[in-house]
């Protein structure tokens, strides 16, 4: 009985008779927390107790996904207090009382999408990260939660983009393959054509472009230049993915910073926010080239 919490053919396999399950419940030992799944005491659910009632309360197969995966897996920060469990189209999953709980059903899941060994059953870290970007109603969260495991050093970027490849058509797709190619680098990472679309698209002028490559030859960013009428400099940096690590922001904060001091202006961007069209990074490179007042 995982964790004090079962299921009433589980009990009875393991030699609890009907007439001891029945008596426990009704002198309040024990509670029956919906026609299938029994709780073992009568306190409240601890974190694991409320997942394994909702794993044994779903037609199998089913597995913990999305951000309830992702905090099984060790990635802090993204828990929204529900219970995601994954179903099979048209699979039905009991309720439990005080237990928010969020299905999903899937077409595109079996028993191999399922990792064992954890208790419950859940989804792979890329899958339930993905699964759980493509959920969010904003393009601006779902990037963050894809980020998420790659800057806790708990996913490969690589695992991302070839689960995303295989989710077919599916909300912030677009944005989402901009990130993963962005965060895998290489040949894949941020182009010179994306960021000159991006100026087409808000009305900016043509900058000069100069990709930079890390220690490994790697493209990474983009150093963008935009040479105004009375001749002074607005340079741009686009940062992809290498930017995420702590050491690197800081370097890059230290060479932002002796820019200020020598009294060059130069704006620095997540290349999220560009994929995002992001409003807030398009007026600030409409004031930097004075194309709108302060």
């Amino acid at each position: 009985m995982p964790d004090s919490v079962s299921t009433r053919q589980q009990l009875l396999a393991a030699g609890v008779t009907v007439a001891t399950l029945r008596a426990n419940l009704a002198a309040g030992r024990w509670r029956a927390l919906n026609e299938r799944v029994v709780c073992l005491h009568n306190g409240p659910l601890t974190e694991s107790q409320r997942r394994w009632a909702v794993y044994l309360s779903a037609a199998q197969p089913a597995a913990m996904c999305g951000r309830t995966a992702m905090t099984m897996w060790g990635v802090a920060g993204y828990d929204d207090g529900r219970v995601h469990v994954l179903v099979r189209r048209g699979a039905r999953v009991l309720p439990v009382p005080g237990v928010d709980l969020a299905v999903h059903e899937s077409r595109r899941f079996a028993a191999t999408d399922i990792v064992y060994g954890r208790a419950p059953d859940l989804t792979s870290l890329a899958r339930a990260t993905v699964d759980a970007a493509t959920w969010c109603s904003a393009a601006r969260d779902a990037a963050r939660l894809l980020v998420a495991p790659v800057q806790q050093r708990l996913e490969r970027p690589a695992n991302l983009l070839r689960e995303l490849q295989a989710t077919g058509r599916v909300r912030h797709r677009g944005v989402l393959l901009s990130l993963c190619r962005d965060l895998v680098g290489g040949a894949q990472a941020l182009s010179e054509v994306e960021f000159l679309a991006f100026c087409r698209r808000h009305g900016l002028p043509r900058p000069e472009l100069q990709v930079r490559l890390d220690s490994a030859g790697r493209r990474r960013y983009l150093d963008a230049a935009f040479r105004l009428a009375d001749g002074r400099m607005v340079r741009v940096e686009v940062d992809g993915g290498v930017h995420l690590t702590l050491t690197t922001r800081w370097l890059d904060t230290v060479k932002d910073n002796d820019a200020a001091l020598s009294g060059q202006l130069v704006l620095r961007f997540p290349s999220v926010a560009l994929y995002l069209d992001d409003p807030r990074a398009v007026q600030q490179l409409r004031r930097a080239l004075g194309l709108v007042s302060g």
